[in-house]
């Protein structure tokens, strides 16, 4: 009697990993039509999306621009950071610290590092 529940365990157990093998084997591409598979992802192709332009997302090569220096300004500290004045050489920036309402400059130039 031992035997026979050892061998029908056994049994079900082969039976088992028999359904979830075939259920694998047949998750390869089949259309029903006389079609190929779908083509391979490549990392170079973007799917019909326009490209973006270089350097999209960073400063223009030349100056400093106003959104990073807000966005820096807001890194030292600065809360409701806007630009107040954009002169050839230096971008100025307002806004409040924990002592009261205090501005900031920085260079314009790419990077825009500060002048304080």
């Amino acid at each position: 009697m031992i035997n026979f529940t050892k061998s029908a365990i056994g049994i079900l157990l082969a039976l088992g990993t028999a359904a979830s093998t075939s259920s694998i084997a047949s998750a390869q591409y089949y259309d029903g039509y006389d079609r190929g598979p779908p083509p391979r992802y490549e990392s170079d192709r973007d799917w019909g999306r326009p490209h973006s332009p270089p350097g999209w997302g960073r400063p223009p090569r030349g100056g400093c621009d106003p959104r990073w220096a807000e966005d820096k300004a807001r890194d030292f500290g600065f809360r409701r950071a806007r630009v107040v004045d954009v002169t050839p050489r230096r971008v100025i920036v307002q806004g409040w610290t924990r002592r009261g309402p205090d501005e900031i400059s920085f260079a314009n130039v790419r990077g825009c590092p500060a002048l304080r």
